[in-house]
This record gives structure tokens, C-alpha cells and sequence, in this order.
């Protein structure tokens, strides 16, 4: 299990850290005139000149620890490790500035915002600047184990900052997938449908023009309504997006009891609609979800059912669960491997309510069947 942990972190890519501000600046000269400081007041350090260079030397690497973490953490601890050497060859006990605790920034840089290469491939710089300094003739074993912890948890604060930061990231990215394929559905299912309806009310009004011209104003009547319609909510999706308030309901409203409006979608077709039940009682996610079914569903039949007279919604609600069946009477169709996106949305709504979807052609003409829970699984 270590293994493969370190094996899926040495692919990490490197995170894009945030551009340096002032502030930074202010930060690292603060560190500077703390380690003056230190080495004037302090008159027990060994080598107070190595010890101040030392931390000169790392004000840079702070600098830019985000932007070059592995380079930077090299260079600081690799100078570290070598006056750490020199130290141990001349018997010295050599500790440096307390202020030198800074350089915990380093680690925690390297694996917020190193890649797990570059991080992997240094941080052993530090491990063994950790083991030199318990390896002179003061050092003790308690000394050691606390470097080695307090370096530790420093690494570790790094990752589990870096996982927080990629799992809200996720979570981020998951959102807006959700929120697009939402407003696919709003617009499939509200604009798609009403210029479906414009569509087959203007084919219906010109092939009667001449016969029954009265039946050719009705039809603009209704293309009227449905361009009103289309263009209202048209609108409301456009206020969604730009408020941008995870709040705002893109259903523009419709319920079951508006399923009547849907005859002027079936055009030519008799739409015949049973609804049992207490229907007003139900929720109004599920309510939005029975009448894009049926909408889609009476939509389809009235511009792809072969030879159809007739469309029939039944849609029966009892104490658990609610049941939706649309119905043509036309020729069985054969299902194409290129169905749109209408089938796609529907078995999405169903789905996020916790229901069963079906479709497909029945004893006679196309079939769709969908089983909601009566209080559904969202609001």
C-alpha cells in the first residue's frame, strides 16, 4: 500500500502556485534582521559567521520556494548537510540560528507545490541534515527522534494541504459538470421543445392555409404562445447564469397539472391524459420531472411516430411511488444508435430523483415508462 502511494505521488504533476506579493518581501526581510539579530546577541554559537550565511543563503530559496521548491530546497539543505560535514570532520558541535526554523517552509513548499519527482528525489537532503546534526558528541537519540518527527509533520502538513486543495478542486470541477449537464437538460427540455412545437404547429398551419384558413390562425396563435414562452424562459436561464446563485431554480414552473398545455404539442396527433391520484400533493422536483417526461415523450411521438393517430400520458400516483407511461399508436420504431439527447435527459431526471427509466418501442409504437419515488431523492 506504501509503495503504491509513493508510486501514484512520483507522477504528480507540479501545482501552479499563486503569484509572490508584497508581503513576502516583508516576511523575509523580518527573517533577516531576526538572524542579525540572533547572531549579535547570542554568545554561545559556534561559527556565528556560518550560521548567519547559512540563513543568507536561504532567504532567496524563500523567496522562491513555491515557483522552484525542489531547486530550492537542494541548494538550502545541500549547503546545510556540507557545513554539517565540516563540522563532524572537525569535532565541532555545530547547531546554527534558532531562526533557522524557517527553513520548515521549504519541505512544506516541495510537497504542497513540487511535483512527487522533484520532491521524492530531495527531500532526503533534509533527512540526513536532520541524522548529521545527531551524530556530533553532544547530540542525543531524543534530539534525533524530534528532528525526524518535526520534519516529518511538516512534509505531511504539505500533502494533506495539496489533497484538500485537489479534492476541492474535484469537487469544484464535479459541480460544474453537474450544472451543465442541468442547463443541457433546461434547454433540451424548455427551448428544444417549444421550437419543436413552433415547428410542427407552422407545418400544420400551411399545409391547412387554404382548406381551413381558420385552422391556420389558430396554429399561429400557438406558435405566438410558444415563441413567448421559449423566449421567457430563455430569459431565466440567461439570469441563472449570470447571478451565478446555486440557488436559483432553472424549472421554469411547469406541474403536472399543465400537462392539458401539451396538446398544442402534439400537433395532429389526439393526446389522451389520465392523471389518478393525488398529483398536487407530490413534490415539486417529482412534479418538473413527470412533465418533462410526458413533454419529451409527446414531443417525440408528434415528429417521429410513423403513422400515428393518437398519444396517450398516464400518470398514477399512490402513497409510494408515482408511475409515467407515454404511449403512440404508431408503427414499432427501430432504435438508432444516434437517439439526440432527449432519451439521455430523461433517464438523467428520473435517475437523480431515485426512479426507474425505460424506453423503447412497445406492442404498438414507441414506449417510454418511468417509476418515481413519491418524495424523490432531491428537492
Amino acid at each position: 500500500m506504501l509503495l503504491g502511494a509513493l508510486r501514484s505521488f512520483w507522477q504528480a504533476e507540479r501545482v501552479t502556485p499563486p503569484a509572490a506579493t508584497p508581503g513576502r518581501a516583508l516576511v523575509i526581510g523580518a527573517i533577516a534582521m531576526a538572524a542579525v539579530v540572533e547572531t549579535v546577541v547570542r554568545d554561545d554559537l559556534i561559527w556565528p559567521a556560518a550560521s548567519l550565511g547559512v540563513l543568507l543563503v536561504a532567504l532567496p530559496a524563500l523567496w522562491v520556494r513555491r515557483a522552484h521548491p525542489g531547486p530550492a530546497m537542494a541548494a538550502v539543505f545541500g549547503v546545510v548537510v556540507l557545513v554539517d560535514l565540516v563540522a563532524l570532520a572537525r569535532g565541532v558541535s555545530w547547531e546554527g540560528l534558532n531562526t533557522m526554523v524557517v527553513l520548515l517552509a521549504l519541505p512544506f513548499a516541495l510537497f504542497r507545490w513540487g511535483s512527487g519527482r522533484e520532491a521524492l528525489t530531495v527531500v532526503w537532503l533534509m533527512y540526513l541534515a536532520a541524522t548529521l546534526g545527531a551524530l556530533d558528541e553532544t547530540g542525543e537519540t531524543a534530539d534525533a527522534i524530534g528532528g525526524f518527527v518535526i520534519v516529518t509533520l511538516t512534509i505531511g502538513a504539505g500533502l494533506l494541504v495539496r489533497f484538500a486543495e485537489e479534492a476541492r478542486g474535484q469537487r469544484q470541477e464535479r459541480a460544474r459538470a453537474e450544472e451543465r449537464e442541468q442547463l443541457a437538460r433546461e434547454l433540451h427540455d424548455t427551448v428544444a421543445h417549444h421550437v419543436s412545437a413552433i415547428a410542427v404547429q407552422a407545418q400544420a398551419g400551411r399545409a391547412l392555409a387554404d382548406r381551413r384558413p381558420e385552422a391556420a390562425v389558430e396554429a399561429l396563435e400557438v406558435i405566438e404562445d410558444a415563441a413567448s414562452r421559449t423566449l421567457e424562459e430563455m430569459r431565466a436561464l440567461v439570469r441563472a447564469l449570470r447571478r451565478g446563485d446555486e440557488d436559483v431554480d432553472l424549472d421554469p414552473g411547469r406541474r403536472i397539472a399543465h400537462l392539458g398545455e401539451l396538446a398544442a404539442v402534439a400537433g395532429t396527433l389526439e393526446l389522451d391524459l389520465v392523471v389518478e391520484g393525488r398529483a398536487d400533493q407530490l413534490r415539486p422536483s417529482v412534479q418538473a420531472a413527470v412533465y418533462r417526461l410526458a413533454q419529451e415523450s409527446i414531443t417525440n411521438a408528434a415528429r417521429h411516430a410513423d403513422g400515428a393517430s393518437s398519444v396517450s400520458v398516464r400518470v398514477v400516483v399512490d402513497a409510494e411511488t408515482v408511475s409515467v407511461v407515454v404511449a403512440d399508436d404508431g408503427r414499432p420504431a427501430i432504435v438508432s444508435d444516434d437517439r439526440g439527447y432527449g432519451l439521455i435527459g430523461m433517464r438523467e431526471r428520473v435517475e437523480l430523483l431515485g426512479g426507474d427509466f425505460s424506453a423503447g418501442p412497445g406492442p404498438i409504437g414507441w414506449r417510454v415508462e418511468a417509476e418515481l419515488p413519491r418524495r424523490g431523492n432531491v428537492a
